[in-house]
């Protein structure tokens, strides 16, 4: 049997998702609470594997992580593991086949960038945001990592207006490293200005001097993962905490805001 675990986490809380010796990682944390409950022995041994390894400052609301339980698989639910868990978040548990891998099972992957408005011209950026959709070369608006093709596939890229902020929604099979955050960025530039379609036609056609830097990994959250044919079933108790959890983030999150923003009306 394996099991396949969907999970959220508060990004600013650790230094990425990757487990590193010496520093405190979503994917160290999973694995701590699931030795401490008896349900894996070992990531080697029980075939750990996680979906998407953001990054430092990064958080997600769906990411997923699965392996082979070696003793307790009834232990793992949100209701258990929430309660030894802190700053992520277990919400919801599937069985899946022997073979699933939560990376390249995935059909599609969803993130979701939250940008103050700094009076953007949205007609811009949505032109700018056309650009991206469809497969090209991404070597500017990413870190390049030895070995891995440039070229991706953007299925999606959507600007949402809010009161005072935007949301910048970017779909796709997979990603490169840091490149929603420069996406997000470059799209800012086109709002200000500082940058013009056929510039971003040019450098997606492989055309640069210099590559166009990353957004602030703290307004980027992994928002959906899809899965075709699974299912991830919570429980009461586990999400009732889960949103307890994040309505205190959100609360301390809200009063900063208004703190600051009576500062910039006073003055």
């Amino acid at each position: 049997m394996k099991l396949a675990l969907r999970v959220a986490y508060d990004g600013s809380a650790f230094y990425g998702f990757q487990r590193q010796p010496g520093v405190r990682t979503v994917e160290g944390e999973l694995i701590k609470a699931l030795q401490k409950l008896g349900i894996i022995d070992s990531p080697e041994e029980n075939d750990f594997k996680g979906a998407s390894r953001t990054d430092r400052g990064v958080s997600a609301f769906f990411n997923v992580v699965s392996f082979v339980p070696s003793g307790r698989p009834d232990l793992a639910r949100p209701e258990v593991l929430n309660h030894h868990l802190s700053d992520v978040w277990v919400l919801g548990v599937a069985e899946v086949p022997d073979d699933f891998h939560p990376r390249f099972w995935a059909r599609s992957k969803t993130y979701r960038y939250y940008l103050v408005n700094e009076g953007f011209d949205l007609s811009a950026m949505r032109e700018c945001a056309s650009l991206f959709v469809g497969r090209h070369d991404f070597s500017a608006f990413a870190k390049l990592e030895a070995g891995r093709d440039p070229i991706r596939e953007v299925e999606r890229v959507e600007i949402v207006e809010r009161q005072g902020y935007i949301v910048i929604e970017v779909q796709g099979k997979s990603f490169l490293w840091e490149m929603v955050r420069r996406i997000v960025n470059a799209l800012r530039f086109c709002g200000l200005g500082l940058l013009e379609a056929e510039e971003v036609e040019s450098m997606l056609s492989g055309e640069y001097v210099k590559k166009i830097p990353p957004a602030p990994p703290e307004g980027l959250v992994l928002w959906h993962i899809e899965y075709p044919g699974i299912g991830f079933e919570g429980d009461e108790k586990g999400i009732k905490k889960a949103r307890r959890d994040i309505f205190e983030r959100y609360s301390r999150a809200l009063t900063r805001a208004a703190l600051f923003g009576d500062f910039l009306l006073e003055y």
